[in-house]
C-alpha cells in the first residue's frame, strides 16, 4: 500500500504573530503571542500538512539596533546583517519551543528545527543605489549627520526626526533551499527565511558576503516556496481577508482572486505599497513561477481557511470560477477531505 506525499505549505507569519499590540513587546508578551500562532499551525500540520514557517523579525531587528546605538560608546555595535541572522535564532527558538509544546499536548511525534537561512541577492540591484527602507529609532539631525559621516543613509521622516534608511533588494536564490529540501525529507517542520534572510551577495568567484540591506520578508517567502514546488503559500497577516475599499464604509471583503482580478485591483491603487501590496506581490510572484494557490488570512482563521470558511485565496486565471457547491458554499475547497485543489469551488 502507498501512502499519498504530504502536502508542503510555506507559512509566512508577519508582525502581528510576534507582537500583538504597542506596550506588548517584552520577551515574555513576544513568547505569549507565538504560542497562539504556533496552535494554529499545529492544527494544519495535524491535519496533513508539510509546513515551512517564515516570520518577520522588523521590530526585533529595531531593538538589537538601539541597544547597539546605546552602547556604542562602550561595545562594537552590530551590522545590520548580524541582526538579522540574531533575530532568526532567537525568533526560531521561540517557534520551535512553542511548536514543541503544542505537538506534545496534542500526542504528535512531530518535530520543528529552526535553520539558519542566507538569501542572495544581486550586487547590481538598483535599489542599493536607492537606499528606501527605514530602519532603527528615530535621530535629532547633528545625530544623524553624525552617522552620515560615518557611511550611514539618513533622511528625514515627515517631521518626525532622522532615521536610517537602506536597501531592500529583490531576493535571488535562497542558499540554503537544499536543506530545507532534506529535512522536510527527514518529516520536520522547518522555520526558515526569518525577517528574508540574511542578505548576503556574491563575487566573481561565487563566494558569499553579507551586506547592509533588509530583504522583504513575503518576497523571500514566496522565492522559497516557488523553489521548493510547494503546494500553497499562506501569508498569515492582521486581517481575515484582503479587502478592496478597504477602511471605508465601500469595503468589500474578498474570498477568492484570479491573477488578473488582483493586477486589475492592484492598478486600480487598492492595495497600499506599505500594507497589503507586497503581499499581493509575493502571491502574484508564486503564481507566476507555476504555483497552484496563495492564501492571505490571519492566525487565528488559518484552519478555516483552510477548509474554505475564510482568507482570500489568489488562484491562477485557468482555475475555473467559483461554484456553490452541494453543501450551499461558495468559498473554495482544498485537499484535506478529498476534495480538489487548488480551490476551485
Amino acid at each position: 500500500m502507498t501512502t499519498e506525499p504530504r502536502k508542503v505549505a510555506v507559512v509566512a507569519i508577519g508582525g502581528n504573530s510576534l507582537i500583538k499590540a504597542k506596550g506588548k513587546e517584552t520577551v515574555p508578551d513576544q513568547y505569549a503571542a507565538t504560542a497562539e500562532t504556533c496552535y494554529h499551525i499545529a492544527t494544519m500540520i495535524q491535519a496533513g500538512w508539510q509546513v515551512v514557517v517564515t516570520h518577520g523579525n522588523g521590530p526585533q531587528v529595531g531593538f538589537i539596533l538601539r541597544r547597539s546605538e546605546l552602547a556604542r560608546r562602550e561595545l562594537h555595535e552590530v551590522p545590520l546583517e548580524y541582526c538579522g541572522a540574531d533575530t532568526q535564532g532567537a525568533i526560531g527558538y521561540m517557534l520551535q519551543q512553542c511548536l514543541y509544546n503544542e505537538f506534545k499536548r496534542r500526542g504528535m511525534t512531530d518535530q520543528a528545527v529552526t535553520l539558519v537561512t542566507q538569501v542572495e541577492v544581486a550586487a547590481d540591484d538598483p535599489a542599493f543605489k536607492k537606499p528606501s527602507k527605514p530602519i532603527g529609532t528615530f535621530m535629532r539631525e547633528f545625530e544623524a549627520l553624525e552617522r552620515r559621516a560615518e557611511g550611514w543613509d539618513v533622511v528625514e521622516d515627515a517631521g518626525r526626526g532622522w532615521r536610517r534608511v537602506v536597501a531592500s533588494p529583490r531576493p535571488q536564490r535562497i542558499v540554503e533551499v537544499d536543506a530545507v529540501r532534506q529535512l522536510l525529507a527527514g518529516g520536520f517542520t522547518v522555520i526558515a527565511a526569518g525577517g528574508g534572510g540574511i542578505p548576503v551577495v556574491a563575487d566573481a568567484e561565487g563566494n558569499l558576503r553579507g551586506v547592509a540591506a533588509v530583504i522583504d520578508k513575503d518576497h523571500a517567502s514566496a522565492l522559497l516556496a516557488s523553489m521548493l514546488g510547494a503546494d500553497l503559500f499562506l501569508i498569515s497577516t492582521a486581517v481575515e481577508r484582503v479587502a478592496v475599499h478597504y477602511n471605508t464604509p465601500q469595503q468589500q471583503d474578498l474570498a477568492r482572486l484570479t491573477v488578473s482580478e488582483a493586477r486589475r485591483y492592484q492598478a486600480e491603487g487598492h492595495f497600499a505599497a506599505g500594507s497589503m501590496g507586497p503581499k499581493i506581490e509575493a502571491c502574484l510572484a508564486f503564481l507566476a513561477q507555476g504555483g497552484q494557490a496563495a492564501l492571505i488570512t490571519c492566525p487565528e482563521r488559518i484552519a478555516d481557511a483552510i477548509r474554505g470558511d475564510s482568507g482570500t485565496w489568489l488562484v491562477p486565471d485557468s482555475v475555473a470560477p467559483t461554484q456553490v457547491g452541494p453543501d450551499g458554499r461558495s468559498a473554495p475547497s482544498v485537499p484535506l477531505q478529498g476534495r480538489d485543489f487548488p480551490p476551485s469551488a
